[in-house]
């Protein structure tokens, strides 16, 4: 109980942590809304200064700046519909279902997206229901947009949020989880289990989720390094997640086939060579130190030279002797590692001839490669064709 109880407050302590940075952009943004609003430009009650400012910094959060400007501009247009309105025919149930109508409609013919929509209707609502007009006409209009753009401001110039602390929040999970599903493969691969290998697609399966915040995530970092000067300085180490990100996507994709076979494997009672588990335990714990490495912003020297060894144990696996379904896997842990490498920053080419020559292909003829596959005696039980060529290289 109490190991749970202590989860339970880090987990709070995280996201308190998390969410810092936010709190200080909203009030920030908030308390200079108001002061531009009412002591420089003179509003009497600028309300909609700071609301609209908060709103565009919460409802910006891994979302891009295009996305941002909608927020600022369906706020603006909401209000501006709603004090139109109000101002001609009055307030009440037809005059609400009218601004919202006129607002949805404006929004969408100018080809806004869900923020736009969204903002436009709601803010016209609270307008027509939660306020007077008094003043001049459009008033509030321009309070809207002084807020919105302070609070893009705030986000992009005063206080920034660091484009690094966001993107490695995101990246660790995805990680961990990536490494913990290939950690479970390859035990199951050991005990030749096919439960424990389906829990691992099942965790990499719900990995999904979290390599998307991580895509999220980057894409917010871009955008908020280009506009951001304090964070330009960034730029470099936030350029190992941007450029490995999509390889990563595609080595979880690649290893989600691999488990798939790999428990095909044990269905099928194929003989799996005890080196096969121990590649797929390499692979996974070169995304670990893929993960540790990204995080102290160095070169992921460990990681290429732990992902070669995954390599090179999945050749010998292949020499040894597999089925059908053991060779898919082989082929597989071979095309993950080439994707992981790439990751790191090594081109297509070079992971390619690096991947060939961990496995102990170098120099030898693909004609070769053919032959020796084609003379392999068949694993039992007979009935499926003989492996995949080991023509199907990594890349």
């Amino acid at each position: 109980m109490i190991g749970v109880a202590k989860d339970r407050a880090d987990a709070v302590a995280m996201r308190a942590r998390a969410g810092l940075m936010l709190a200080l952009q909203a009030g920030l943004a908030a308390g200079l809304a108001w002061y531009v609003a009412h002591d420089l430009i003179g509003r009497p009650a600028p309300f909609f200064a700071p609301i609209a400012a908060v709103i565009t910094l919460a409802s910006s959060v891994g979302q891009r700046m295009r996305r941002t400007a909608e927020l600022v501009a369906g706020v603006a247009v909401g209000i501006g519909l709603g004090d139109g309105i109000i101002l001609l025919i009055g307030t009440g149930p037809v005059q609400i279902g009218l601004i919202v109508l006129l607002a949805v409609l404006v929004a969408t013919a100018v080809g806004g997206g869900p923020p736009l929509i969204v903002q436009s209707a709601s803010s016209a609502v609270l307008v027509a229901t939660l306020t007077v007009q008094t003043g001049h006409p459009w008033t509030r209009f321009f309070d809207a947009l002084v807020g919105g753009g302070i609070g893009l401001a705030v986000m992009t110039v005063l206080l920034p949020i660091n484009p690094l602390s966001v993107v490695r929040r995101a990246a660790d999970p995805a990680l961990r989880a990536f490494t913990a599903g290939l950690h479970e493969a390859a035990l199951g691969l050991a005990e030749g289990d096919p439960d424990v290998i389906e829990a691992a697609l099942t965790r990499l399966r719900s990995a999904e989720g979290t390599f998307e915040a991580f895509r999220t995530a980057i894409d917010a970092a871009r955008e908020n390094v280009a506009f951001a000067p304090a964070r330009w300085r960034s730029r470099g180490a936030l350029a190992q997640y941007v450029a490995g990100a999509p390889q990563l996507t595609y080595a979880l994709r690649n290893v989600r086939v691999m488990i798939r076979r790999a428990q095909t494997a044990l269905s099928d009672r194929e003989r799996v060579p005890e080196v096969l588990p121990a590649s797929v335990r390499h692979l996974g714990d070169a995304v670990d130190l893929l993960r540790q490495e990204w995080a102290r912003g160095v070169e992921p020297v460990a990681t290429r030279e732990r992902a070669l060894r995954a390599a090179a144990e999945s050749g010998r696996a292949y020499d040894t002797g597999v089925g059908y379904s053991g060779g898919v896997v082989v082929a597989q842990i071979r095309t993950s590692v080439a994707d992981l490498l790439r990751a790191t920053g090594v081109e297509y080419a070079e992971a390619t001839r690096q991947v060939r020559n961990a496995v102990g292909w170098r120099g030898r003829p693909r004609g070769a490669r053919n032959r020796t596959a084609r003379s392999r005696p068949p694993a039992p039980p007979p009935g499926p064709p003989p492996g995949p060529s080991p023509e199907a290289d990594a890349g």
